[in-house]
C-alpha cells in the first residue's frame, strides 16, 4: 500500500535530494542524517521508500568509487528500512536488494560485511521474502560458509539466515553438501548465546524428516563430545526455555529419522521429560503449543514412549488445561493479554488433540485414560462456543 502523496513531507524529500549531491562528503552526511531520522519512525521509512531512496542507496552501496564508510552507512540505513513494515520489505526486495547485498559480501572489509549480513538477515526472516533468492546463485552458500569464521556477528546472522531459509528437502541437501554440519557444529560451544541458539535452530531445520542429515549428526563430535550429548546439556532446566525446546526438537527429529533409537536414554530420560515439562501451565502459551506438538511427533510411532508419557507428570490431566484458554473475558482486564490468549486458544486446543491422538493411537489402557479427559475438554469447547 503506497503512502498518500500529501503525507510525503518536505523533510523526507530533502533527505533523498542530499543523496544526489556532487560532494561525496555531503552525501555521506546525508546518509548518516537519514539513518538517525528513520530509527523507530515507520512513517519516515515509508516516505523515503516512496520517494525512491532505496535505488539510490543501493547504487551508492555498489559503487567501487564510494568510500567504504559511505557503503557501510548505506547498508545500515537499508537494514533500518527493512525493520519497518512488510510493505517496506516487499519494496526492498522489488528493488533487488538481495543480489546487491550478497555481492557486497565479496568485499574484504569485516564491518561492511557485517552491515550487509545484518540487513540480509532482517530481509530473509520476513515471511514476505521468497527464500529461494538465497539459492539462485550457486556461489552464495559456499561463500556464506566461508564467512562463518570471521566474527561472532557473521556467525549469528548467517546461521539465522540459514535456519529461516531452509524450508525444503532440496534446501537441506544444498546446505548439507556445502558443509553446514561441520561448519556450524563448533558454534554450539560459542561464548555468545545468540550464536549457540541460532546454530541449534539450524540443526533442528536440517534434521527435520531428513535421514541423511540425522545419521551424520549422530556421529559428530564437538570438543570431543557427541553432538547428542551437547543437545542433552542444552535441555537442562537451567538453560533458557527456547534453548531447551529447540534442543529437544533436534533429538526428536534425529529419533524420528531413525538415527537414535526410541529406547535410548537421551530420548526416554531426557527428551521426553523435557517436552512433557514444556506442556505445564507455567510456560507461555506458544511454548506449550510447541512442546505438545513436538511430543506428539516424537511418540507417534512408538507404543513404549506413549506408555511412558502417559504416566509422566500427570500429562493427560495437564493437557485438560489447554482448553481453559481464553479465560473468561470478565477475568481479564488486560486487553493485550486477552488478544494473545484468543490468538493461541485455537493452537493450544489443536496441539492438545494432536497429543491425545498420539498418546492413544496404539494402547487400549492409555485410550481409556485419555477418552474421559478428551470428552470433558470437548464439552468445555462446545460450552464456550455457545456462551460466547
Amino acid at each position: 500500500m503506497s503512502v498518500p502523496t500529501q503525507e510525503v513531507t518536505a523533510t523526507s524529500r530533502h533527505y533523498v535530494d542530499r543523496l544526489f549531491d556532487p560532494d561525496p562528503q555531503k552525501v555521506l552526511q546525508g546518509v548518516i542524517d537519514m539513518k538517525n531520522a528513520v530509527i523507530g519512525n515507520n512513517k519516515q521509512k515509508a516516505n523515503l521508500i516512496v520517494l525512491g531512496a532505496v535505488p539510490r542507496l543501493l547504487y551508492l552501496l555498489q559503487q567501487s568509487s564510494s568510500s567504504l564508510e559511505l557503503r557501510t552507512e548505506c547498508a545500515v540505513v537499508l537494514g533500518s528500512l527493512a525493520m519497518g513494515t512488510e510493505n517496506n520489505i516487499k519494496s526492498l526486495v522489488d528493488c533487488h536488494i538481495i543480489p546487491a547485498l550478497l555481492q557486497g559480501l565479496l568485499c574484504p572489509d569485516l564491518i561492511f560485511i557485517e552491515a550487509c549480513l545484518r540487513c540480509l538477515r532482517t530481509v530473509f526472516v520476513s515471511p514476505v521474502t521468497p527464500v529461494q533468492l538465497l539459492y539462485t546463485d550457486p556461489t552464495v552458500i559456499p561463500h556464506l560458509m566461508s564467512l562463518l569464521s570471521r566474527s561472532q556477528r557473521t556467525q549469528e546472522y548467517i546461521t539465522q539466515i540459514f535456519s529461516h531459509c531452509c524450508k525444503t528437502p532440496e534446501h537441506q541437501t544444498v546446505l548439507f553438501n556445502h558443509g553446514a554440519i561441520q561448519n556450524i557444529a563448533p558454534l554450539l560451544t560459542s561464548p555468545s548465546y545468540k550464536v549457540r541458539m541460532q546454530a541449534l535452530k539450524c540443526f533442528s531445520v536440517l534434521a527435520y524428516e531428513n535421514t541423511q542429515v540425522s545419521m551424520t549428526l549422530v556421529n559428530v563430535l564437538v570438543d570431543g563430545e557427541l553432538l547428542s550429548q551437547v543437545f542433552v546439556r542444552m535441555m537442562q532446566r537451567d538453560q533458557p526455555i527456547e534453548m531447551q525446546l529447540t534442543a529437544a526438537k533436534c533429538l526428536t527429529y534425529m529419533c524420528r529419522a531413525g538415527a537414535i533409537r526410541t529406547d535410548d536414554s537421551c530420548i526416554v530420560l531426557k527428551t521426553l521429560p523435557c517436552l512433557v515439562r514444556m506442556c505445564s501451565k507455567e510456560h507461555l502459551l506458544e511454548e506449550r503449543v510447541e512442546g505438545a506438538e513436538t511430543l506428539a511427533y516424537l511418540m507417534e510411532p512408538d507404543i513404549e514412549l506413549q506408555r511412558i508419557a502417559s504416566t509422566t507428570d500427570h500429562l493427560v490431566a495437564m493437557l485438560a488445561d489447554y482448553f481453559k484458554y481464553p479465560s473468561s473475558v470478565s477475568a481479564i482486564t488486560d486487553i493485550k493479554r486477552l488478544d494473545h490468549d484468543l490468538k493461541h486458544a485455537h493452537e493450544l486446543r489443536q496441539a492438545a488433540f494432536k497429543l491425545y491422538a498420539s498418546l492413544g493411537s496404539n494402547d487400549e489402557d492409555i485410550r481409556k485414560k485419555v477418552i474421559p479427559t478428551v470428552h470433558s475438554a470437548s464439552q468445555q469447547v462446545v460450552h464456550k462456543a455457545e456462551t460466547s
